[in-house]
């Protein structure tokens, strides 16, 4: 198991009071995460990641809603720079499983969760933090239709259908042309985030990926990615129908037509992104499989 670098050790003495003795656990995607057990006996994670300006924005959020009982893990620390990388601490909740399923009754489970998160949300006030996470950035600047990502970038894009291609455009254009008010919300909204005891909500994970955008955009992006409990895949579109019925029953207020068309279109994007990392690493095309399948009706849904 990869051990901390000195620079993290280092920095768990001068802000956490005690350095590293154990590593239980480590995992390194966007942001580098430790499971830590200090020399005092506490648990921490620790999480590092390139400073792009959101993260500090992301913490304070977590912080206000783990003080109001949400179940998230309390942050520890500030976000600090050191060097290029942001890093912060917050405490170690372990435990609870992930509830399996794309049902939708299971769908409604997690509508309920994402419809109390964006509740608490809505009295959150902290500087959007933008840009937004690279699979929800389709409101991004970058030339071309795909948000500029160096490493997808260099690899052959034409492995990439034209059928993933098409259905990235059309969803594209509907979600650049709505004016909805922008808000704060969970972008990454899916199984594998959330932890259960039984159907008891236990944690809410991955606050990095906290967004700036359209309320019903971000809803629909959850209702297409809440069932992804490993590789990321597209809820059936019954599902996603079912998550966002309960969402707007849950929030007390009816989308109007153009909203229901930005959650249809927004719930497509993700799974653009997705069908496109996996035509370009060769993976399983578990995203580009759903897409074939269902693109039509959603996009239909979203007035495309």
């Amino acid at each position: 198991m990869a051990c901390p670098s000195e620079l993290i050790t280092a920095w768990c003495r001068d802000h956490l009071g005690a350095a590293p003795a154990e590593v239980l656990f480590w995992r390194e995607s966007i942001s580098t995460v430790f499971g830590l057990r200090l020399t005092n006996g506490a648990d921490v994670v620790v999480k590092t990641r390139l400073d792009d300006g959101r993260t500090s924005s992301c913490v304070a959020a977590q912080a206000l809603l783990a003080e109001r009982g949400f179940p998230c893990a309390r942050p520890l620390t500030p976000v600090v720079a050191v060097g290029s990388l942001a890093v912060h601490a917050e405490e170690f909740r372990q435990g609870g499983d992930i509830l399996e399923g794309d049902s939708p009754d299971v769908a409604v489970h997690y509508a309920e969760v994402f419809a109390r998160l964006m509740a608490e949300l809505a009295s959150v006030e902290v500087p959007p933090p933008l840009p937004n996470p690279r699979w929800i950035r389709w409101d991004h600047k970058d030339p071309g239709l795909w948000p500029a990502i160096d490493f997808l970038d260099d690899r052959d894009q034409s492995l990439v259908s034209a059928h993933v291609v098409d259905t990235a455009e059309q969803v594209r254009r509907r979600l650049l042309a709505a004016d909805l008010p922008h808000v704060l919300g969970h972008g990454d909204f899916e199984a594998q985030n959330l932890r259960w005891r039984g159907q008891d909500l236990w944690i809410v994970h991955d606050w990095d990926s906290l967004s700036w955008q359209p309320e019903a955009a971000l809803a629909g992006a959850a209702s297409g990615s809440f069932a992804s409990s490993g590789p990321p895949t597209l809820a059936p579109i019954a599902s996603s129908e079912a998550f966002l019925t309960a969402y707007q029953d849950l929030r007390g207020r009816t989308f109007s037509a153009a909203e229901l068309e930005v959650a249809w279109a927004a719930s497509l994007w993700p799974a653009v992104h997705n069908a496109r990392w996996e035509a370009l690493h060769g993976d399983n095309p578990l995203c580009g499989a759903a897409l074939r399948d269902q693109a039509a009706d959603r996009l239909r849904r979203a007035g495309t």
